[in-house]
């Protein structure tokens, strides 16, 4: 299907007239050895924390742990397609790593609308990863949602 013949629906999230304060959305994703050692070679970070079992061990984490901007990129996946979806750019976000993610364990990544700039079209969003009932990342984004052509 052609570029001009796709639904706008999917290639746009929320109109940002849409959007209300309180709004949320979450994605969740269970980590994997393999995930880990894809992020390591995407990002070239290979901290032997995050690589060698041997090494991590001896750390204060007792183990290997997944790097912290691995479950980052998991809010990036909620704004990308959830809230506000597709068409969306992410403008800032600040980080706050509480606790380690290891292998095994699953991230749930929300993103909640805090706060609304009209004037620039720009959405404010606390963010937070938790495993289980542990909050191991949180922040807050500011997302800009440009007007449909």
């Amino acid at each position: 299907m052609s570029a001009e013949a796709r639904d706008f629906s999917e290639m746009y999230g929320y109109n940002f007239e849409d959007l209300k304060e309180g709004m949320t959305a979450a994605v969740s994703r269970t980590v994997t050895d393999a995930d880990i050692l894809m992020f390591a070679g995407v990002s070239g970070d290979t901290n032997p924390v995050h690589l060698d079992g041997e090494f991590a061990a001896s750390t204060m984490f007792g183990g290997r742990i997944a790097h912290g901007m691995l479950s980052a990129s998991y809010i990036s996946t909620v704004f990308g397609t959830r809230l506000p979806g597709p068409g969306c750019i992410y403008l800032s976000q600040t980080l706050k790593f509480k606790a380690p993610v290891k292998v095994g364990d699953t991230v749930v990544a929300r993103v909640t609308l805090t706060g609304m700039k009209p004037e620039k079209r720009r959405a404010v969003f606390s963010t937070i990863c938790t495993v289980g009932k542990t909050e191991v990342l949180t922040g807050e984004a500011e997302i800009f949602i440009p007007p449909r052509p």
